[in-house]
């Protein structure tokens, strides 16, 4: 049996409050979702389907093909019951494996106990039925296993991803406290961006944001940044299936001129978001200007939107300095932004009240472990300030 032509549970994972903008995606690709979780999705699809979605989504985290659920009290149990496995089924020969977990139970105060539990039936079997050691490691350069161990319900799964695919491979030079590549994607699709009309980015940082938005009118997808998937490192990969699916997203790729703006007022942060917008291959579909960003250019006629991520006051002292600058934000949208959506994603609510403007919609995400909300703002053309 080649877990490749064989249906069973897969599991999408992404981060909480992501879920809608993932589940869409996964609808657009053609699949049928069977269940909805807080953090991911439920299919039922084989893991060549899985290629196809680790190379196009851009929301989630890691695509899990079940191999196994069972009953296990305690750590012995998971062994016993994971070194009964067919692991020379699954993993190559000479073969590097690595194995990952989430796991709450009573009996458990280390997760990375669970790990060795699994990692020692793999070895154990292998070395049994080889008579030699496979390797393993901390790299997710190889074949995946994963664990998901919640009080007696244990699941183990092939990982077809390995390194989370939330980051979409080309960002190279992060800046500080940079939005990963994920949340800026389901951002915008919570956006009313329509990818045709101007995207306008202040404070711009790594360049994260703008990127996003130009690979969305361009139909890039993450897979065209990145070369090796946990799925590669099965039994049974047949290499022309993702062959056939990278031409396919090669293919898609189209030209378009999309008026997308990002603007910050360090050099060295432009710099950066240039050298990543070239990584991604569309650093000519943005305009990178160094200003306040208050003298942000935005195009009169464009109707679009416009998307900020200002600092959240993390520090004692910063939130009274940042005061003023959500007021300036709240400023800019009023007199600059007029026909325009505003967004402003934020994890400091106290600090929104300071841009003065009413939120149509407060839309929840997590920014890592920070509760934080986008909020969007109809801007009428008739706040636009004319200016003399």
């Amino acid at each position: 049996m080649s877990v490749f032509t064989t249906k069973a549970n897969v599991v999408i994972t992404c981060h909480k409050r992501i879920v809608p903008y993932l589940e869409q995606e996964v609808i657009n690709l053609g699949f049928e979702i069977e269940e909805r979780f807080v953090t991911g999705v439920k299919l039922f699809i084989t893991l060549n389907d899985c290629i196809k979605l680790n190379l196009n989504l851009r929301c989630a985290s890691q695509v899990l093909y079940s191999l196994h659920a069972f009953k296990a009290i305690d750590a012995n149990q998971i062994y016993n019951e994971l070194v009964q496995m067919p692991w020379e089924e699954i993993i190559p020969n000479p073969g590097y494996f690595s194995v990952t977990s989430n796991v709450s139970n009573e009996s458990i105060n280390n997760s990375m106990f669970a790990n060795l539990r699994v990692k020692d039936a793999i070895v154990d079997r292998l070395r049994d039925i080889r008579e030699e050691r496979p390797k393993t490691g901390a790299a997710l350069t190889g074949t995946v296993i994963h664990l998901h161990w919640k009080d007696e319900f244990a699941e183990v799964f092939i990982d077809t991803t390995g390194d989370s695919i939330a980051r979409h491979g080309y960002r190279k030079i992060p800046g500080l406290a940079p939005m990963l590549e994920g949340l800026a994607a389901a951002t915008i699709y919570a956006s009313r961006w329509d990818k045709k009309s101007p995207f306008i980015n202040p404070m711009c940082g790594s360049g994260t944001l703008a990127i996003e938005a130009a690979l969305m009118a361009t139909n890039r997808v993450p897979g065209l940044y990145r070369s090796n998937y946990a799925f590669m490192h099965v039994l049974g990969y047949d290499a022309s299936v993702y062959e056939k699916e990278r031409a396919i997203i090669e293919t898609q790729v189209i030209a378009a001129k999309v008026p997308i703006i990002a603007s910050d007022i360090s050099s060295k942060a432009i710099e950066n978001a240039k050298l990543n917008a070239m990584a991604a291959g569309v650093e000519d579909m943005i305009s990178f200007a160094v200003c306040d960003f208050y003298d942000t250019v935005v195009p009169e006629a464009g109707a679009g939107v416009m998307m900020v991520n200002p600092e959240y006051g993390d520090r004692l002292g910063e939130e009274t300095e940042l005061e003023a600058t959500y007021g300036r934000i709240g400023d800019f949208m009023k007199q600059k932004c007029g026909g325009y959506w505003g967004y402003v994603f934020t994890g400091n609510l106290d600090l929104a009240k300071k841009i003065g403007l009413k939120a149509k919609r407060r839309i929840e995400f997590f920014n890592s472990t920070i509760d934080c909300r986008l909020l969007e703002y109809e801007l009428y053309s008739g706040t636009r300030r004319i200016e003399k």
